[in-house]
């Protein structure tokens, strides 16, 4: 059996932050689980891009010496923006390779409490004992699913986190179904890639980021406007970059504010790949069969239409529950809202010593949670607070 201080269960953007910070703890034992940068390698496509700019695409470790710039000065590599997916798994990678070298990629399966601390079981059966626990676990399991497609196979309907190559499709007739960034930039690769594709959204408008650059770009105008990270409209931007203090908004105040700064919207330099692509707005998609080796669909207009695969680019709709790791009687005591944990300035759940990072914290902290902008934040906030624990 093995025991530490802390266990971080994930190892993505925040999971590895999260381990450059509490490493730094001096005699804090931390053990970092997960294969690291798995959400980036598996689940999304070859060949995208990040929506954020190079400033919100950094990783956090306390000095501040494992940045973008400094992996790129190390390596050679060229910065430029929109910056590809596989040079941000490299940097990521890069990272892992300073902070944590002795990473343990086992799952953890199980993690329940156990006195004053915590039980976590890998996948091969060996026991953890942690007195902390940081949930960094990611997004994939609560990829939105729309109920309409629920008795259609895998090969007829899947979400966007289920691919990694979007070549099985090339070829095929694609319905995308959503409208935001992961909806047109799997169309465009997907025309790219020669699929015969098309886009239904709910939305009303396409609504798009970065439709002037130089506003995001040029001196010291973009930053009147836009803090470093970039989430959120003009003037928004600058309170969702200071969590401590959004949260301290009125709730109808950030519900509003947090809405308009993740509502579905893609990046500007995606028009131009569009332009070739039929999109439908303001249609839904009420029902879905399968036909004949395809799927007929059903528009909430009475239009039908058939095609070989429907992919829902739908977002994530956060549920701690889903997080089949936590057990039930772990979870029963975590207050929660719609989902959503609610925690302390420490990132700290009501079960004392469990933290979560990520999108499940950002009903706490706003939407920079949601985004690889937020883990300095994060990561800063949890080290501060349980460095102080360790010092009462």
């Amino acid at each position: 059996m093995t025991t530490c201080d802390v266990a971080i269960v994930g190892a993505g953007p925040y999971g590895l932050s999260a381990a450059a910070h509490l490493r730094a703890i001096k005699g804090l034992e931390c053990k970092l689980f997960g294969q690291a940068m798995s959400f980036w390698k598996q689940h999304m496509p070859q060949g995208m891009f990040l929506r954020s700019p190079l400033e919100g695409s950094n990783l956090s470790d306390p000095e501040a010496r494992l940045s973008l710039d400094a992996y790129a000065k190390a390596n050679g590599d060229q910065l430029v923006s929109p910056f590809p997916l596989e040079s941000f798994v490299k940097y990521g990678t890069w990272f892992q390779q300073q902070v944590a070298r002795d990473i343990d990629t086992r799952n953890v399966t199980r993690i329940q409490l156990n006195g004053n601390g915590f039980q976590l079981a890998l996948q091969d059966g060996e026991i953890v004992k942690a007195t902390r626990v940081v949930v960094a676990g990611g997004i994939v399991p609560f990829a939105r699913r729309l109920p309409e497609f629920q008795g259609l196979r895998v090969t007829l309907a899947s979400h966007s986190c289920d691919h990694r190559d979007l070549r099985i499709f090339t070829g095929k007739q694609v319905v995308v179904i959503g409208g935001g960034q992961s909806a047109l930039e799997s169309a465009a690769l997907l025309h790219e890639l020669g699929s015969d594709v098309c886009v239904v959204s709910r939305e009303p408008q396409l609504w798009w980021t970065w439709q002037r650059p130089w506003l995001h770009t040029f001196r010291p105008i973009a930053r009147l406007l836009y803090a470093a990270p970039d989430v959120g409209p003009a003037g928004i931007s600058h309170l969702v970059a200071a969590p401590s203090w959004f949260r301290r908004l009125p709730r109808e105040t950030q519900d509003r504010w947090a809405q308009r700064s993740i509502r579905p919207a893609g990046a500007g330099w995606l028009k131009p790949r569009l332009q070739d692509v039929p999109i439908l707005m303001g249609r839904a998609v009420v029902g879905a069969v399968p036909a004949g080796g395809k799927v007929k669909i059903r528009l909430d207009n009475g239009d039908e239409r058939s095609c070989d695969h429907l992919l829902m680019a739908t977002g994530y709709q956060v549920d701690i529950t889903k997080y089949g790791f936590l057990t039930a009687e772990l979870l029963a005591r975590v207050t929660r809202v719609t989902g959503y944990p609610e925690l302390n300035a420490g990132f700290e759940s009501s079960v004392p010593g469990l933290h979560f990072l990520g999108a499940p914290a950002s009903r706490s902290f706003g939407p920079l949670m949601r985004f690889v902008a937020g883990a300095d934040f994060a990561t800063r906030a949890l080290a501060r607070y349980v460095s102080a624990q360790k010092q009462s």
